[in-house]
Order: structure tokens, then C-alpha cells, then sequence
């Protein structure tokens, strides 16, 4: 068992999960009331790295952190070293790539919300942000829960993209799907049905456990 490997796949996620939930819920939040032109187009942007193949994602990607990018000339210039092939790398490569993940259940969460509710909530004199933390919010919780398991166990998964953006890096970039792929290459097969196990449990216990607390917190903000 590579536990470097598991612990670096551990914390990108738990990043990722972070990252994305003010952006899952403010997002999706817009995205299911929002009436505007082009809002067609901008679903489709959000749903876009769902569709492209992780390698055509993950090079665009390469391309748009490498060091002759601006983003990544303005990284090198802030931090001292290139995006590409760091943990830093990785995880906002990871929030990109799981933006559809992250959004798309939670603006269904939103929209099954009845515009009654919401009108009723203004009524009753609260602000957007009150009449979200308490209306919306737990009526649309099992949405916003579902996207963040959804996103934990895509990141936890993930090779493409951490491949391309951050190479095999030990310590570093080299997450638990690459270790497995490592090991499966020197057919070292016990070692590789190990690790591939213990992704499987992980991710199995994560979406339970995510699941049983979506109820109880749900229903204790309602």
C-alpha cells in the first residue's frame, strides 16, 4: 500500500470538496433562478470537461498552467515555481474538472424548490441570504450533499487529468490511481488489487456515511 499516494489522493479531494461548495451552491443557486440570455451556453460550459475526454481536458489545461501561459507566468512570478507538476497544479486543475459534479446537482436541488417558497420567504421580510440559509438551503441540502460526495469521489479517482497536469510526482503529484497504475504496469498485481480495494472502501464509506448525514441534517434544518 502506497500511503503517500492514498494520503495525497485524501487531501486533494478534501480540497476540491472545499473549493467547490460556496461555488456548488452560489452557482447552482443562479443557475436554477437565473432567467438570462445565454444561460444555455454558460450550462453547456459548466457541463463541457463531463463530455471531453480527460486527456484532451488535462492538455488544454497543461497548456493554459505552463510556464509561457499568463496564468502560469503569474504563478511563477508569485510563488517561485510553475503550477504545472504541483499539488497546486492538481487542485485547481481538480476544480475545473469537477464543475459539473459540483453544479449540476445542486441546481437541481434548487430548482425542485417551489417558487411559492421562495416568494413566501420574501413576504415574510427576509433577506436573500436569510431566506437562503434558512429556506433554500434545506430544501435544496440533498442536492448540495450529493454534489460534494459526487465530487469527492471523482477527484479521489481521477488519472487523466492528474497525469497530464501533474505528471507522477512522489510526494507531490503521484495520487492513489496513479500508484495503481504503477504497479498494475510492473505486474505487481497484490499490491495494485490492495490499493484499488481500499479506494473501493473509501469511496463506498464516504457516500454512505455523506448520505446518512444529508437525512439527519436535512431534516434537523427543516
Amino acid at each position: 500500500m502506497d500511503w503517500t499516494a492514498l494520503s495525497l489522493s485524501l487531501e486533494l479531494a478534501v480540497w476540491t470538496v472545499v473549493i467547490l461548495l460556496p461555488v456548488s451552491v452560489g452557482t447552482g443557486r443562479w443557475l436554477a433562478y437565473g432567467r438570462f440570455r445565454g444561460k444555455g451556453m454558460v450550462e453547456a460550459l459548466v457541463m463541457l470537461p463531463l463530455v471531453l475526454p480527460p486527456t484532451v481536458f488535462g492538455f488544454y489545461l497543461l497548456v493554459s498552467f505552463g510556464r509561457t501561459s499568463p496564468i502560469g507566468a503569474f504563478w511563477q512570478d508569485m510563488f517561485g515555481h510553475q503550477l504545472v507538476f504541483s499539488f497546486e497544479g492538481l487542485v485547481a486543475a481538480s476544480v475545473i474538472f469537477n464543475l459539473p459534479f459540483a453544479i449540476q446537482p445542486a441546481q437541481r436541488g434548487f430548482e425542485a424548490i417551489p417558487l411559492e417558497v421562495r416568494e413566501a420567504a420574501a413576504t415574510c421580510g427576509m433577506s436573500p441570504f436569510r431566506s437562503l440559509w434558512k429556506v433554500e438551503l434545506p430544501l435544496a441540502w440533498p442536492g448540495v450533499m450529493t454534489a460534494m460526495v459526487l465530487t469527492f469521489a471523482h477527484t479521489l479517482g481521477e488519472f487523466g487529468i492528474v497525469l497530464m497536469v501533474g505528471g507522477s510526482i512522489p510526494g507531490e503529484t503521484k495520487t492513489i490511481a496513479i500508484a495503481i497504475y504503477d504497479r498494475v504496469q510492473a505486474f505487481d498485481d497484490k499490491s495494485a488489487g490492495t490499493m484499488a480495494a481500499a479506494l473501493v472502501a473509501i469511496s463506498f464509506l464516504t457516500i454512505t456515511v455523506t448520505f446518512w448525514l444529508s437525512s439527519r441534517v436535512g431534516r434537523r434544518l427543516t
